[in-house]
């Protein structure tokens, strides 16, 4: 049996009595043990703590940095989707071009045969009236003393009718295709300029523009007849307008008629060459003649509700070669 004992006096500083504590060895030895383990312990957990302190502030860098990150992603993914978009507006604007102006293809016909196109002895909804029952110009002038006598409306001086998965990888590859794309589309829109500057004369008449102002409310193709209630090709592009809304010449051209139609109403029509021609239905006025000269952005007609019309409507046609093309292929300024 170990018998070795330690003694500790115990002293104050005041005149009281000095204490003494007798400890066995065995119970020395386990306070000096339990006192070096708490001591590492201590100093462990202070060690920890510590390191836990540093990779605190680490994570909040590190934190602070991935919002600003993404925020900067955001950012360029923004810009990129924009620029996608403007790369496709521009594709699509640069084939319309193309197929207009017959700048890919000898045949222009077959180029602008885009669409549902009637097969033979298909229905066709359209509304012409034989041209031998057709009223003249001059017995419309009887009748209605507005169909040619009035001037265009003047928009200025208020003479219209009341109108009413993502990451940076992916990011990396969008940018790669969209630098690929601007190249691409540069160079074509380059070869397309060359090609536009010598065939002018074939530009200045080809119609590109919307007709009128308004929304669209029938678009080409088949569709449900409201007269018949049959299925037939819709062969032109109905926008809804306020009526006395002006009509504008889609291209440079002549005046071939200017009169009623049991169908369309007061009806414009214009041959612009190469083959291509526009009608203009359902107008309230018509302020040109047959024979006349017109410039893209004239004033022909005025929207109206005439013929066989189920409200206040243009109906607008483009043919070539006297067939109906899809009018939403010559309408670049949307």
């Amino acid at each position: 049996m170990d018998k070795k004992k330690i003694t500790l006096f115990v002293v104050t500083n005041d005149a009281g009595p000095t204490r003494k504590v007798v400890l066995s060895g065995a119970w020395a030895k386990g306070v000096l043990f339990l006192s070096g383990v708490l001591l590492l312990a201590f100093v462990a957990g202070v060690v920890d703590y510590g390191g836990l302190l540093v990779q605190s502030v680490e994570n909040k860098r590190l934190r602070a940095e991935n919002a600003q990150l993404l925020k900067q992603f955001q950012v360029v993914e923004g810009k990129l989707s924009a620029l996608e978009g403007s790369l496709e507006r521009v594709r699509t604007f640069t084939t319309k071009l193309k197929l207009i102006t017959n700048i890919d293809s000898e045949d222009r016909s077959l180029n602008l045969a885009m669409g549902p196109n009637p097969a033979p002895n298909e229905v066709v909804q359209e509304m012409d009236q034989p041209m031998d029952e057709r009223e003249s110009m001059e017995e419309l002038e009887k009748q209605d003393v507005d169909f040619v006598a009035k001037k265009p409306l003047d928009e200025s001086r208020g003479e219209l009718a009341l109108q009413t998965g993502k990451d940076f990888q992916t990011l990396a590859i969008r940018i790669d295709k969209a630098l690929r794309e601007s190249n691409l589309r540069e160079q074509s829109v380059l070869d397309l300029w060359e090609a536009l500057s010598e065939r002018q004369s074939l530009l200045t008449s080809t119609p590109n523009i919307r007709p009128a102002r308004g929304w669209f409310t029938s678009r080409f193709g088949y569709r449900v007849s409201p007269f018949t209630g049959r299925s037939a090709l819709h062969a032109g592009l109905d926008i809804a307008a306020a009526p006395g809304s002006p009509v504008m010449a889609p291209a440079d051209g002549i005046v071939t008629f200017a009169g009623y139609d049991e169908g369309y109403g007061k009806m414009v029509s214009i041959d612009h060459g190469y083959g291509v021609t526009t009608r203009f239905g359902h107008c309230a006025q018509v302020y040109v003649q047959v024979g006349q000269k017109v410039s893209r952005y004239d004033v022909v007609a005025s929207v109206g509700n005439t013929g066989r019309s189920t409200g206040p409507h243009l109906h607008y046609e483009v043919r070539v070669n006297g067939v109906p093309r899809n009018p939403a292929l010559y309408i670049l300024d949307e």
